[in-house]
């Protein structure tokens, strides 16, 4: 099938935690497979970040590839005895057939690296705007080999009516051409694996993505990796995101441990499996997750918790989905979402919390505090938190 599945909620995978990891690739399959009514066969990952430790973990669930950018490839060789090592610089990684990668333990997985030429053609310099052009621009990155060789772009879903109208329908056009006329035979990531296999292998770079410059930086600091060039504005309040979020996250992740692990047989199991409720939340999926995941009858009390610190964990992943750091403003839309998410996962945690300690809240602002808008009316995060991600009608710490 052409559909990839990808990373559940677009979390930057070398930014998190193994469990996290595992959680994401879980809940990315299982929602793939209750969509497609199929396993998945490649995984995107967010923002193309990568790391070998993510890539074992697609492998682990059955994953066979991903795709990334030609400038994450390291250095290559043919498979084969004897072959040396080349060193690839850049974008200088040949993008035209699928490589292996040996992890860990002898583990084999494969990656694709697309087009890039190709690609910004299609996602900047205008070529949707006529079908033929982009019949000609494809065909040209063609070599004159005899192997099968594969032109693949990567660009966002944006680009096609969004970004430039009417772009959809110059690849429609374009894939008619090329099918009628066989100039190339329509295929997809899988199909061509599959029946050109891989002959030479490859390494990545670790932690770096298609988006930043810096690697994953733009996702934890000041890298300079912005959209907006007006003067005087920084991204230092990525840092203090990523760490009120950590904060909130390892408090989170302590209460549902403690709280679920005196009636649940693996709570972290148990997380993973969760997706099965969020996809089908009914009353008798809600039994059979119990019935699965609990070493005994539950009473009213312990369902509540059991649900509440399910929904605490989902709502602390999904305040790590990436575009909250990837925009040039603390008080834009998307680091506010993220705080709402955030803001959900202490309502629904806090209840759960040993009476001893301090209010999440009230710990979370101070972290936050260390953020400052770039639009000095909104203060710091946690002016922006109050204002604009906490619920309404709740009043502050102290208010």
């Amino acid at each position: 099938g052409n559909a990839m599945a990808q990373v559940y909620n677009h979390i930057i995978m070398p930014l998190a935690k193994k469990r996290d990891k595992i959680t994401q690739v879980i809940w990315g399959i299982r929602d793939f497979e209750f969509h497609y009514k199929r396993k998945p066969e490649g995984m995107w990952l967010s923002e193309t970040a990568v790391d070998r430790e993510s890539l074992g973990i697609l492998a682990d669930n059955g994953i066979l590839f991903t795709v990334l950018a030609p400038h994450q490839c390291a250095r290559v060789r043919h498979i084969g005895f004897g072959s040396r090592w080349r060193e690839t610089v850049g974008e200088t990684v040949d993008p035209k057939h699928a490589y292996r990668l040996i992890l860990d333990y002898g583990k084999q997985f494969h990656v694709f690296f697309y087009d890039a030429p190709v690609s910004r053609t299609i996602a900047f310099e205008g070529i949707l705007s006529n079908g033929d052009n982009l019949v000609n621009r494809i065909l040209s990155a063609y070599g004159h080999r005899e192997r099968e060789q594969l032109v693949s772009s990567a660009t966002d879903g944006e680009s096609f009516g969004h970004h430039h109208r009417f772009g959809e329908m110059a690849v429609a056009y374009a894939f008619n051409k090329i099918h009628e006329q066989k100039l190339a035979t329509i295929t997809n990531y899988a199909d061509f694996l599959d029946q050109a296999g891989s002959y030479w292998q490859a390494d990545i770079r670790e932690n770096t993505s298609w988006s930043c410059a810096h690697g994953v930086e733009r996702w934890r600091s000041d890298c300079g990796c912005r959209m907006n060039s007006t003067p005087g504005w920084n991204q230092k309040w990525r840092q203090f995101l990523r760490e009120a979020f950590e904060f909130l996250q390892s408090a989170v992740d302590e209460i549902f441990e403690s709280e679920t692990g005196r009636f649940l047989k693996d709570p972290w199991r148990a997380r993973n499996d969760y997706i099965s409720v969020i996809l089908k939340d009914t009353k008798t999926e809600r039994q059979e997750f119990i019935s699965r995941n609990a070493r005994r009858t539950l009473n009213e009390e312990e369902k509540r918790k059991l649900w509440d610190l399910l929904e605490a964990e989902k709502f602390s992943l999904f305040m790590y989905t990436s575009c909250g750091w990837f925009f040039d403003e603390l008080s834009g839309l998307e680091p506010v979402q993220m705080m709402k998410f955030a803001a959900r996962a202490m309502e629904l945690a806090e209840p759960h919390r040993t009476a001893s300690r301090a209010p999440l809240e009230e710990s979370f602002l101070k972290i936050l505090s260390g953020a400052q808008s770039n639009i000095p009316e909104h203060g710091n995060g946690a002016d922006v938190f109050i204002k604009f991600a906490k619920p309404w009608g709740q009043t502050p710490p102290g208010g």
